[in-house]
């Protein structure tokens, strides 16, 4: 039984570098290890990792970020406030669903936006300017390190979605909130993530964390020993991605929703 705590604790840290590198909640990583070793139904492991996100994980992550100017606030809190009022519809939705049709689902999800995030176009564009020595065209830089002024309803529009997915998936929303702050309203990668990580702050997924707690599909201490596994681990992925450019992470993180999309996929 230690080693198995341990192993679980190290999960969560595995879980907290990839919430501060990314911005997401970790769930990504919790879900699938809680399914595959620790045999879980997707269902209590998607309460699970809800409820270990619902501490506060990446305080000093956003720390980090906050420091470095990379959080655009008022989109945080009105992303909160979306994930908060439709977490429990995400989960509502989870528990009705077959646990196959889920995982289906979602790693289709997570491989458009992997797609999205390699730019697999301008990588060979790259590769071909290496080989023949002639320059790739010009990528007009869209990305602004800065918050754009959006209208209100559209950080509303992205919690109220990715907190549809949070419950859902367990994955805390950022793999919805970063790729469409990225994807479709042009911020900075690293300002996407420190946005993510300040709206994952507060526990967003309580209404969620209830409705599977009604069903009797949460394991309390599981989800707390993830939880100081992603304290943990959060603040040094936040120093790592602080470190790099932000194509790089972008490119990066894109990597990663392969290899999760494809293990959802495909089982």
């Amino acid at each position: 039984m230690p080693t198995a705590w341990f192993g679980i604790l190290i999960v969560g840290f595995v879980a907290g570098v990839l919430s501060g590198m990314f911005g997401i909640g970790g769930g990504v990583v919790i879900v699938p290890v809680l399914i595959i070793f620790l045999e879980f139904s997707t269902t209590q492991a998607t309460s699970t990792s809800l409820a270990a996100l619902l501490m506060p994980v990446a305080i000093f992550a956003v720390l980090e970020y906050h420091r470095k100017k990379l959080i655009d606030v008022r989109a945080a809190a009105l992303i909160a406030l979306g994930l908060l009022i439709t977490s429990w519809v995400g989960a509502s939705i989870a528990i009705a669903l077959p646990g196959d049709i889920l995982k289906q689902v979602y790693g289709a999800f997570l491989l458009y936006m992997s797609w999205r995030f390699i730019e697999p176009r301008q990588v060979y564009f790259i590769w071909q300017a290496k080989r023949t020595g002639i320059e790739p065209p010009a990528v007009k830089a869209t990305n602004i390190t800065a918050p754009p002024n959006t209208s209100p309803i559209v950080p509303l529009g992205i919690g109220l979605v990715a907190g549809i997915a949070s419950g859902m998936f367990g994955i805390g929303g950022g793999a919805v909130i970063v790729p469409a702050l990225v994807g479709f309203f042009n911020y900075d990668q690293k300002l996407a993530v420190g946005t993510s990580l300040g709206a994952l702050l507060l526990p967003v997924g309580l209404p969620g964390v209830l409705r599977y707690g009604a069903e009797g599909l949460l394991d309390i201490p599981v989800a707390l020993l993830m939880a100081v596994g992603l304290v943990m681990g959060a603040f040094f992925g936040a120093r790592i991605a602080l470190g790099l450019p932000s194509k790089t992470v972008k490119q990066l993180y894109g990597v990663f929703l392969v290899f999760v999309a494809l293990r959802f996929i495909f089982g």
